[in-house]
């Protein structure tokens, strides 16, 4: 059995945002040079998480408008009276409850067994941000 490691490292631009990460873990798989195993993506935040979903724009769109109706931003949390960083987030910790911050896939001849519609997404509650970090962990064979 192998391991190995890599991150991927991202700026945030908008307070909610929703990056396909598929390509990246995709080649990280395939340049591994192992036959079959799983990797696992973990998100190294407390508001920004890790999903599989299917990479379609208005898909996409109806996400972010789901959560930010979900709970919103002037909600009056506890959190934010005094807040640790000085961000008042509240709400994106609230939306990560309902979010995953890990995803293990499996592999085959270097390929990741998806499904036809699903890719790999690293979701941003908290943003803008100016580095979010997204571990790949494979251990194979």
């Amino acid at each position: 059995m192998e391991y190995l490691s890599k991150t991927i490292v991202r700026e945030t631009v908008d307070p909610i945002q929703i990056i396909d990460v598929t390509g990246e873990v995709r080649a990280f798989v395939a340049s591994c040079g192992l036959e079959k195993g799983q990797i696992t993506l973990v998100s190294q935040h407390t508001t920004a998480f890790v999903n599989v979903n299917e990479q379609e724009p208005r898909l996409l769109e109806d996400m972010v408008i789901f959560l930010k109706r979900l709970v919103p931003k002037d909600g009056g949390y506890l959190h934010n009276i005094a807040p640790v960083d000085g961000r008042d987030n509240a709400h994106s910790h609230l939306m990560g409850l309902f979010m995953n911050s890990s995803e293990t896939i499996p592999f085959e001849s270097g390929k990741l067994l998806l499904g036809q519609w699903q890719s790999v997404f690293l979701v941003e509650l908290d943003g803008p941000r100016p580095k979010r970090k997204l571990l790949m962990h494979i251990a194979g064979v």
